[in-house]
Order: C-alpha cells, then sequence, then structure tokens
C-alpha cells in the first residue's frame, strides 16, 4: 500500500500482521500495533521523544547483564510485571492468589537444604527468623513432596549476586515439604532496599517523583509436578513502604507477620537475644510445572553497587 496519511500507515501495517500464520503471535502483534499507534496518536508524540524513548529501550538492553536485568526493573517499575501476574493466576484474576513476581533476582541451582536448616551461609547482618511455609492445593490439601525454592536480601539490602562479601548462593535454599505440606528453615530478617536507579529506569522514578524502595520480602518458588510452578514474595508487614511499593507487588495475601520473641528460647540453642517466628500459607493450582529462564546466571564479579535511595518528591523532572 503507498501510504497517503497516518490512518492508511495504521491500516497497512495491521494488513501485513494478518499475515503471520502463527493466531497468538497474529493476535499479540495486531494489538500492540493498534495499541502503540493509538499511544502516538493520543500523546502528539514529538520526534524528538520518539528518539528519547527508543534510546531509554535500547540502553535498557544494554545494561541488563548476567547479574543485572534492567528489562525485568522496567516492567515491575511501570507495573506490568504484577499485571500479567495477577491476571493469570487466581482463576484469570478473580479472586485472591498467593502467586506474585518472580523479581530479577532469581538464579537456578540454590544448594538443596534439609528440614529446618539455614540458608545464612556466610556472616550475615540481620536478626534470626525462623521460617515456617505451609504449601496447600486449592482444596486446602498439604501438598507433599513440592519443591520449594527460598531467596532473599541481606539485612543490609543486598542479595548475594550484587554483594562479594556474601558467600555464592547466600541466603538461598531448596527445600521438600513432608507429608504435612510444610518447609521450615532459618534465616535473617531482610531489609527493604531501593532498586537501582543508574539506568533507565532511575531516570523514570526521578522523573515521576517517586522513591524507589521496595518493602523487606523473603522470595518463595514452590514446584510440583501437576501443579503450576508459582512464584511468591513473602512481605514484612512492619515495612514502612508496603502502600507505596516500586515494583507494585504487594497483596495482601502476601503480607507476613512477623512475631518478635524477648527472652523466649529459640529454635536453635545459639541463638539468644530477640529472634522472630513467620508462618505463611501458600496455594498452589494445577498446571504447568516448567521454569521460566532465570532472569540473573551469575554472581557480579565487581564491587557491590552503592544503595541509592531517591525521596518521594512532587517536583516534576524531565528524562534527560
Amino acid at each position: 500500500m503507498i501510504i497517503d496519511n497516518a490512518n492508511d500507515l495504521t491500516r497497512a501495517v495491521l494488513a501485513a500482521v494478518e499475515g503471520t500464520p502463527d493466531p497468538r503471535l497474529r493476535r499479540i502483534t495486531a494489538a500492540a500495533v493498534r495499541h502503540l499507534h493509538d499511544f502516538v496518536r493520543e500523546t502528539e508524540l514529538t520526534e524528538p521523544e520518539f528518539r528519547q524513548i527508543c534510546g531509554l529501550i535500547a540502553k535498557a538492553g544494554q545494561l541488563t547483564t548476567p547479574s543485572h536485568n534492567e528489562v525485568v526493573l522496567a516492567a515491575g517499575s511501570l507495573g506490568v510485571s504484577a499485571l500479567v501476574c495477577l491476571l493469570n493466576n487466581g482463576d484469570g484474576g478473580t479472586h485472591e492468589t498467593t502467586a506474585n513476581l518472580m523479581g530479577p533476582f532469581w538464579r537456578q541451582g540454590s544448594p538443596e537444604t534439609p528440614q529446618g536448616g539455614s540458608i545464612v551461609r556466610s556472616p550475615t547482618p540481620g536478626e534470626p527468623v525462623f521460617v515456617t511455609a505451609w504449601i496447600r492445593d486449592q482444596a486446602g490439601h498439604a501438598v507433599a513432596d513440592a519443591e520449594v525454592d527460598i531467596w532473599q536480601a541481606s539485612g543490609e539490602g543486598y542479595y548475594e549476586n550484587q554483594d562479594p562479601a556474601q558467600a555464592d548462593m547466600n541466603l538461598r535454599g531448596k527445600f521438600r515439604t513432608g507429608a504435612d505440606g510444610c518447609v521450615r528453615f532459618r534465616t535473617v530478617k531482610p531489609s527493604g532496599y531501593p532498586i537501582p536507579v543508574s539506568g533507565p529506569v532511575g531516570q523514570l522514578i526521578r522523573a515521576q517523583g517517586r522513591h524507589n524502595m521496595r518493602p523487606a520480602h523473603i522470595h518463595v518458588m514452590v514446584r510440583k509436578t501437576g501443579c503450576k510452578t508459582q512464584f511468591s514474595q513473602l512481605y514484612s508487614s512492619d515495612d514502612p513502604h508496603l502502600e507505596t511499593d516500586v515494583q507494585f507487588g504487594v497483596t495482601r495475601a502476601l503480607v507476613g507477620r512477623y512475631v518478635a520473641h524477648e527472652g523466649a528460647p529459640a529454635p536453635a540453642p545459639d541463638v539468644q537475644g530477640r529472634w522472630y517466628s513467620l508462618e505463611h500459607t501458600f496455594v498452589i493450582a494445577p498446571g504447568d510445572d516448567a521454569l521460566p529462564p532465570p532472569p540473573i546466571t551469575a554472581k557480579n564479579e565487581g564491587p557491590r553497587p552503592p544503595l541509592v535511595v531517591l525521596a518521594a518528591t512532587s517536583e516534576n523532572k524531565n528524562l534527560d
């Protein structure tokens, strides 16, 4: 088609997409074209703005490495990751779910750890926490022999892959549920942390006047044959950023209640002073037990990155 005007252009692109043999790809691509063209029209996008957006997208790809995923970070900061999760779980988003964001820090190959074992593999700041996680099916029955993968940030706000001071796979562990559908493990109380702001995601958050904090959480991935693999994040009820998570990930089903214990004997004899217990139930559904590609595959080889905290402000800034 020879293009005479902007409307001709959209029709021509959609006509070309119609020849896509795969029906699902055809549907996705056609919808993307319609929404992208409507976005350009609605915003009256200028040529310099278009070049700037293309540059930000390219930069996100360039900054994605084996130890950092800027693209996943961007999707979370725009709420896209959370929306995809909510619409694909809980019977199409019709009821509560304990599924949540995978996040950019899941690594495959975390160490097999016995029931009640510790995932603290090197000296790590943070108060002791003893976690009990219950895995149930939709009928409320215990799910035995499920693989439960755990990972989290330290009390300083660093995942082990970011921090050369932590042992490889520190605060990561893999467990198997018993007949009661339960896993128990020891860890340290995680800290909330700022997401990285050295790339396009940071530019966007600064321009919006938002803070860049994630509330403290522990990641839980549950895998069982015949069930859909579920990624979850169990958030700390006492974190000040529950209501304003920069990644929009906090749901009511995943706010965990830490119980502080002062003076009571801990489950481990070496623990003195305050310690915490944490119990939570995760509900999994029938489905595909496949694993997605991990967002990161290696440990950072350089110094640990600085934790830059942005304060929320109403002042508008541009993306330059």
